[in-house]
């Protein structure tokens, strides 16, 4: 069974920065693809960010562009994010995944049903 563990959510102040991590337990270079997800309660999942196998292509959704880095490092197997100049409505709760189907881009990536994490939650006050 795959596990992935985030770590890194808290509390801050609108400006301020924090950075996700998400821990694999498993070689997440034979991963095609991994992100991040958030979610507020009541409303849909929105993904985030995300990044392919060979790091070649990054992709983030729109409201976070320019502010949120997704990067990760294969040696430690770990999927970071690292989101800076946050804003109140980043407040949330988030998620990594990984493998699945479909482009790897924030619209139509669909992760494997058992590769999530259970949540991180950040919350930014004004």
């Amino acid at each position: 069974q795959v596990l992935l563990v985030e770590s890194g959510g808290g509390s801050v102040q609108a400006g301020g920065s924090l950075r996700l991590s998400c821990k694999a337990s498993v070689n997440i270079d034979s991963l095609y693809c991994m992100g991040w997800f958030r979610q507020i309660p009541g409303k849909e999942r929105e993904g985030v960010a995300t990044i392919d196998r060979h790091v070649s292509r990054k992709t983030y959704t729109e409201s976070v562009k320019g502010r949120f880095t997704i990067s990760k490092d294969n040696a430690k197997n770990t999927l970071y994010l690292q989101m800076n100049s946050l804003k109140p409505e980043d407040t949330a709760m988030y998620y990594c995944a990984a493998g699945g189907a479909g482009r790897c881009d924030t619209a139509n990536w669909v992760p494997a049903n058992n590769l999530w994490g259970q949540g991180t939650q950040v919350t930014v006050s004004s």
